[in-house]
């Protein structure tokens, strides 16, 4: 076993890294590696298939998790997560427990019933995703996020929802970014669209928040939602059907919902670079974002 390790992630510490090293070694062959910047954790991935590691854990948060599957993509060699973010959609997508106490011991189980199984992957503009990807104002919030790091480190969920008031009050009330969106035949035009390859979308603390539907980790097909438009009211309605129990955010007057997809294409209407984001990390801007699916891509085990 590989256990790469993201020492900045939220929950990670030196003395809690060790600890989980020691229990894993009671079942394991472990060896342990911080990630020493962006884009290390997929060269280290890319190094462990080629030397035949029966399995790589990743322990960090949800853009540690990506990485490594950008690594592993293709290989035969399975990915596991040990939760380390804020918010670790991942590993509780797969069933992972997101307590790192229950998440060692549930990896030390899997010992006795080591059965990989293979997940799709799909990408936006060659680069891998796992579970979600959004163009426009919900990559504009992660952006904004970002910007602030102590703030996402200490309010965590909190801060996503004020960052995404403030980021549609400066940027979407007036003059939005429009966006054109071509999937199944079909051209819409919006001003966001949020492309999942499971469901949910991801947690608001211990709830999970539901955005499109009809998508597996496994069955080869994406689910996509298309905002239209939004305005004051909008959004607060929008908020409430991400929150609560009740109606579905697919349901919204102003949301189109698209399923069974294997691609689509977003691109700006106005010729004006729009953010994209990928499993809750800002990946930059670009006047188109091309989606695309490997089903089967990534092998796991949970």
């Amino acid at each position: 076993m590989l256990v790469i390790v993201n020492p900045y992630a939220t929950t990670v510490s030196d003395r809690l890294r060790n600890l989980v090293v020691y229990a894993l070694q009671g079942r394991y062959e472990v060896d342990a590696v911080d990630t020493q910047g962006p884009g290390h954790a997929t060269l280290l991935c890319r190094e462990a298939a080629q030397e035949g590691y029966d399995v790589v854990v990743a322990f960090g948060g949800d853009g540690t998790v990506n990485e490594a599957a950008n690594g592993l993509s293709g290989s035969d060699t399975p990915l596991s997560v040990l939760p380390g973010g804020a918010t670790n959609v991942l590993a509780r997508m797969l069933g992972i427990p997101n307590d790192i106490v229950d998440a060692t011991e549930h990896l030390l189980g899997l010992a006795d019933d080591f059965r990989p199984r293979r997940i799709d992957l799909p990408s936006v503009n060659g680069r891998a995703f796992l579970f979600s990807s959004g163009v426009g104002l919900d990559a504009a919030v992660v952006r904004r996020v970002e910007q602030h790091p102590r703030l996402k480190a200490r309010l965590r969920h909190w801060y996503f929802a004020s960052a995404a008031v403030a980021t549609f009050a400066a940027d979407y009330l007036v003059r939005p970014p429009r966006l054109e969106v071509r999937a199944d035949g079909r051209t819409l035009h919006a001003i966001t669209a949020i492309v999942q390859n499971g469901d949910p979308y991801t947690y608001f603390r211990s709830r999970p928040v539901r955005v499109a539907e009809g998508a597996e980790l496994d069955d080869g097909t994406l689910g996509a939602v298309v905002l239209e438009r939004a305005g004051p009211l909008d959004l607060a309605t929008l908020g409430a059907r991400l929150l609560l129990e009740g109606p579905r955010v697919v349901d919204h007057r102003h949301v189109t919902a698209l399923e069974g997809l294997d691609g689509l294409r977003v691109r700006s209407a106005d010729a004006r670079p729009v953010p994209i984001e990928i499993d809750g990390d800002f990946l930059g801007t670009a006047e188109e974002a091309v989606y695309g699916l490997a089903p089967g891509a990534l092998a796991v085990v949970a």
